[in-house]
């Protein structure tokens, strides 16, 4: 039987504008604001700002927890309302179609001093959620403020150019024409990335620059939920790593390895986190792993010692520690750079070998080019080595591969920028041991770590230690090796799908490997 009252949140139906601006839905909006100290619902002095309003939805849900909470200090309902929208609520929308959204969700009218509005005492249109259009600052092709690519982002002023106004002002306030105003709480979610006019449509992250700009503003909390990509890595993101890690004032940290749990139907590679940050915090952070519906929460420093990166999962930690123990040299120092050859990905060989062609180990399979070809590292080409994939296999999903399968190369041999170099070796016995210990759940679970999106670079395997290769390491070796308990060696197994181990050398096709 159909039910006649069922009455869906709207805001809970909203398609995605894109990966990059990614609408909140209620429920992980209340999540976020369940933070916040209770005793804020009844203070009618506290401020709160959504600098990047796209629903409205913070907006709303602070609206209703508000109207609750104040009941007793402001009986009155329709006093207690306009006093919260006007004196309490703050909004900066990202565009002027999302400013429309933002105030039709939270003062029921698209313009603030309609009739229709919740809100009587507006006599502007924009209320306190505002909209203004600000223009890039371009400089060598970008924008000085948020590295915009100028090639895609200078448009004809009836286009939108995604200069967010929150970045791209000193002084954000002059929209609700107020000077020096004081937050107790900024929340929301900022856009995540823009294009900067690399090749392939690279994008640069963007994420960084609001919660930095919020951090200027000193309020007393901030809440925001973003790309997880900063833990370890990321384009331009290094010193806010740095900065973000060393933050004392950071209180709680919810991770999702899987965008999914957060968001329906997104797949943001290195998945999503928000955070609670507090002004009046000194201390360690409590850490909450979201995997499936299962949480595990520890306390703990978010830098730990002998590291310059986040370790997302708590229950790695005691493992990390077992292997850093030993004090050993890493395997990153046997990991070539990008390009090891100095070969592109769309390079070619010829089909058929010939006298003075060397193997060339490309994308989808294997061709033939002349020594001279190779641009780097021409004395690689006589020797063993391991070439694997750049890039990791499957989605983020759980329990992962994490690597495409290493394939050993022999002698008169190269790669293509689709692949990276390990190595090289002397013998053809030690490079089947380094390909063997690649293909363990152990060494596997360590670039995990290190690994914040789908490319597997040499700084993704900081943490793998180096082995003695003249003998074969089996992850039954390597657990004993270590002192790995029964639940360590669990979670490894849990998070780290099992590989075929069976040897890839000399003509084997590379499409199932690359595709595994």
């Amino acid at each position: 039987m159909m039910q006649t009252n069922y009455n869906p949140d709207v805001l809970s139906c909203l398609a995605n504008l894109s990966n990059d601006e990614v609408f909140t839905p209620p429920g992980l909006a209340n999540e976020m604001l369940n933070l916040l100290p209770a005793s804020i619902w009844q203070n009618p002095d506290a401020k709160f700002l959504d600098p990047v309003c796209k629903s409205g939805i913070f907006l709303r849900e602070i609206a209703k927890r508000l109207d609750k909470g104040l009941a007793k200090k402001i009986p009155n309902q329709q006093k207690r309302v306009q006093h919260i929208f006007t004196k309490q609520l703050y909004g900066i929308a990202i565009t002027e179609l999302t400013s429309l959204m933002s105030r039709r969700s939270v003062y029921g009218s698209k313009t603030a001093n309609s009739k229709y509005s919740f809100c009587e005492t507006f006599n502007n249109k924009q209320g306190n959620i505002g909209y203004e259009r600000m223009q890039h600052t371009w400089a060598g092709g970008k924008c000085t403020q948020c590295g915009a690519s100028q090639e895609v982002y200078k448009r004809p002023g009836a286009l939108e150019n995604y200069a967010y106004h929150f970045i791209h002002t000193q002084n954000p306030f002059k929209l609700f024409k107020e000077k020096n105003m004081k937050f107790d709480v900024i929340i929301g979610n900022p856009p995540y990335q823009l294009s900067d006019g690399g090749a392939q449509m690279s994008a640069s992250p963007i994420y960084h620059k609001f919660i930095q700009q919020a951090k200027r503003l000193n309020p007393k909390y901030l809440s925001m939920i973003v790309p997880a990509r900063w833990y370890s890595g990321g384009k331009g993101l290094d010193e806010f790593r740095d900065e973000m890690l060393k933050d004392k004032r950071m209180k709680v940290l919810h991770d999702f390895h899987e965008t999914s749990d957060v968001f329906p139907g997104l797949n943001i590679r290195g998945g999503i986190c928000y955070f609670l940050w507090g002004k009046d915090h000194k201390g360690d952070c409590e850490v909450i792993n979201h995997n499936k519906g299962e949480t595990i929460s520890a306390t703990r420093p978010l830098l730990e010692k002998s590291a310059n990166i986040f370790v997302r999962y708590n229950q790695a930690m005691s493992i990390l520690k077992k292997v850093q123990k030993l004090k050993e040299n890493s395997f990153s120092n046997l990991v070539s750079s990008r390009k090891p050859f100095g070969l592109p990905t769309n390079i070619r060989g010829e089909k058929e070998n010939s006298n003075g062609l060397i193997k060339l180990y490309q994308n989808g399979g294997i061709g033939y080019v002349s020594k001279e070809k190779v641009l780097l590292n021409q004395r690689w080409i006589k020797d063993w080595k391991v070439v694997i994939p750049y890039s990791s296999p499957g989605d983020d999903s759980f329990p992962h591969l994490i690597l495409s399968k290493p394939i050993v190369a022999e002698p008169n041999s190269a790669c293509t920028e689709t692949y990276l170099v390990i190595g090289p070796f002397a013998n053809e016995k030690t490079c089947k041991n380094v390909s063997i210990y690649l293909r363990s759940q152990f060494a596997r679970f360590l670039i995990l770590l290190l690994k914040p999106t789908q490319h597997v670079t040499s700084k993704t395997y900081g943490f793998v230690p180096l082995q003695d290769f003249t003998e074969e390491w089996t992850d039954e070796k390597l657990y004993k090796k270590y002192g790995l308990s029964k639940e360590e060696i669990a979670f490894i197994e849990s998070m780290i799908r099992p590989m075929e181990n069976s040897q890839h050398h000399g003509l084997v096709g590379l499409k199932d490997d690359t595709d595994y």
